[in-house]
């Protein structure tokens, strides 16, 4: 079976189902397991990763607005690497593969490939997309047996971390304009023993006002932005001029790996539960 994934949690998903070695290309983002870092991208962006997070809300914006993909994908290629399954997203149409994209794509392959299409935006629906994959990639013990596994660890820390009452958390996805995260965030929050005072379950990401999130009164504000490790979040920190933002943010943060652990709707999320109990109780 030969799979082509077009979402990094995908790429994640296959891999931690032990079939890593049945992925014939990835997108540009795809860099966990390490050993994909070497598979042919089938995808590329067209924004410069140089531009920082205003550049790039402004650059995401203007797209949108025009209808253009900031996702370029190489179909050529697909069509050389024959994939028997396509895994992508309906979640973002805009800074990754969309449906239409999608559809132009399989329209043009010789033969018609398994598509699935992974669309979570809460917990239970991650573990509804990794059955998904499984079933489709004729692993449906494996996705059973992972899943039980992540199940497991999001208990442990649930039942380990400590309450009465937990902190008053506020997780930040974007900085320029600040996003809310909201998806399953929310609820990796109260797994690990907090309460989100900005997100909603299942919800997507939202802006706010910078002077909004700080009559928040978080205790703990936690900066993660979509698509950036913590070097670059703290660079974008230190751009940040606002001064309501300032009050915000000098209140105890702490950063996170959003890139890899928080905006990715695959196994990581587990170990975002966890760090984040650790960020919460030490």
């Amino acid at each position: 079976m030969r799979v082509i994934s077009l979402l990094p949690a995908a790429t994640e998903i296959v891999a931690a189902l032990g079939a890593g070695g049945r992925l014939v290309g990835v997108t540009h983002e795809c860099d966990y397991p390490p050993e994909v870092r070497v598979l042919p991208r089938v995808t590329r962006s067209r924004l410069d990763p140089d531009l920082s997070s205003g550049e790039i809300d402004r650059a995401l914006a203007a797209a949108k607005h025009e209808g253009a993909a900031t996702v370029e994908v190489d179909v050529d290629l697909v069509g050389r690497l024959r994939p028997d399954v396509i895994i992508a997203q309906a979640i973002c149409d805009v800074c990754a593969v969309g449906q239409e994209q999608l559809a132009g794509i399989v329209s043009s392959l010789r033969l018609t490939p398994w598509v699935v299409t992974l669309h979570a935006h809460t917990l239970v629906e991650v573990f509804v997309d990794m059955r998904k994959v499984g079933e489709a990639m004729e692993l449906r013990d494996e996705a059973d047996e992972m899943i039980a596994g992540l199940a497991y660890r999001l208990r442990r820390v649930r039942g380990t971390a400590r309450r009465s009452p937990g902190p008053r958390v506020l997780v930040l996805e974007w900085l320029d304009p600040p996003y809310v995260a909201g998806h399953w965030v929310p609820e990796l929050i109260e797994i690990a023993g907090g309460e989100d005072v900005g997100g909603v379950p299942g919800a997507p990401s939202v802006t706010r006002s910078w002077r909004e999130l700080s009559a928040l009164a978080p205790d703990l504000v936690v900066v993660a932005p979509c698509g950036f490790d913590v070097e670059r979040a703290r660079r974008e920190v230190a751009l940040v001029t606002d001064r309501d933002a300032r009050a915000l943010l000098d209140r105890r943060v702490e950063f996170l790996d959003g890139n890899a652990y928080t905006s990715r709707p695959g196994p990581r999320l587990v170990d975002a539960a966890e760090m984040l109990a650790r960020l919460m109780h030490g």
